[in-house]
């Protein structure tokens, strides 16, 4: 029996230990892939995804202040930080295929599969740095707020896109270079490596949320900019923060008529 997109991507989503999610993701791509998968979407998706007894996940306001990333221990708090969030970027792209998969055309899955094996792959990637500066995945707690945000928009594919790729991941693009520089100026070339593979990387993720969520205007003969403020003003608190990195903005096709309206700057 054939396999379906839906129960692969509900195997990720039920993984709780970092491992199985990053080998279940990475098999759930490969196979999609290779033509392994049938695009139906036969199971619902769960509520959360299932997650691993360590880190503690604290309210956002409850979460201890780290330093700049100049000691060897502050860099480690802010490279857990980072993979917390990749960790949790695997979950998002792989939710959304099973949550919207079969309600876009097939490019959609295509899309999605791809950016949930780059998350997995810049976890391991993260994970085992920590590893080599002596510590690990869970070692530090964490917040839960890019899941809330899926949670929120659970309903609604323009919102998803509008709020995690375009919102989320696009600020990924706005402090990921400060963060870059901060690792270089601290000596930790092998981090910084790896942040400039992921900010390239990024750059591909907010394009395909910005070309879906166009397609689902489009569809919808709605005006793309206009809607998208729309969507953020209902599901996302505050201004769109500042500074933009206007470059690579653009190259994800998120240009200032979408975000200039919102911003605090």
């Amino acid at each position: 029996m054939t396999a379906t997109v839906a129960q692969a991507v509900r195997r990720v989503l039920t993984a709780a230990d970092p491992r199985e999610k990053v080998m279940a993701a990475r098999q759930a791509a490969r196979d999609w892939r290779l033509g392994r998968l049938a695009f139906e979407f036969d199971v619902q998706m769960p509520e959360r995804p299932a997650r691993p007894e360590t880190p503690e996940l604290l309210p956002p306001n409850r979460m201890p202040k780290r330093g700049k990333g100049g000691s060897e221990r502050g860099r480690a708090a802010l490279i857990h930080a980072l993979a917390h969030i990749e960790f949790s970027a695997i979950d998002l792209a792989f939710d959304a295929v099973g949550r919207f998969g079969g309600q876009f055309p097939r490019g959609f899955t295509d899309d999605w599969m791809a950016v949930g094996a780059d998350e997995a792959m810049h976890f391991a990637l993260l994970d085992r740095r920590l590893r080599q500066l002596g510590s690990h995945y869970g070692a530090l707690p964490a917040h839960d707020g890019l899941w809330d945000a899926a949670a929120a928009t659970a309903r609604d594919r323009k919102a998803r896109l509008a709020v995690v790729p375009m919102v989320l991941e696009a600020r990924g693009l706005d402090v990921t270079p400060a963060t870059i520089d901060r690792f270089s100026d601290a000596g930790d070339l092998p981090t910084r490596r790896i942040l400039q593979r992921i900010l390239s990387d990024e750059v591909r993720h907010v394009r395909a949320g910005t070309v879906w969520f166009e397609s689902a205007c489009r569809e919808e003969g709605l005006a793309p900019e206009t809607t998208w403020q729309d969507l953020v003003r209902t599901h996302f608190r505050g201004l769109i923060k500042g500074p933009f990195n206007a470059s690579a903005r653009d190259s994800a096709g998120l240009t200032r008529d979408y975000y200039g309206p919102l911003a605090d700057q």
